[in-house]
């Protein structure tokens, strides 16, 4: 049974809906199983959770909306 994590920032519900359909989808096609034996996780990480370089995803796009 193949697994497709998602891991990235908070999602609304459509976002989620569309992500399972259209990665389930695409995975089905490339490798030939079908999609009801593919299984999808996503998992949400807040921006203060995650950090790069020494600094939070919330510092970087902080900075980054200030450079524009």
């Amino acid at each position: 049974m193949p697994i497709i994590t998602f891991e990235g920032e908070s999602l609304t519900k459509d976002q989620k809906e569309e992500l399972v359909h259209r990665f389930t989808e695409t995975a089905s096609e490339v490798t030939g199983v079908p999609k009801q034996f593919f299984v999808m996780s996503i998992r949400e990480n807040h921006a203060e959770n995650l950090g790069f370089g020494g600094e939070t995803v919330e510092e970087l796009k902080k900075r980054h909306l200030q450079e524009r």
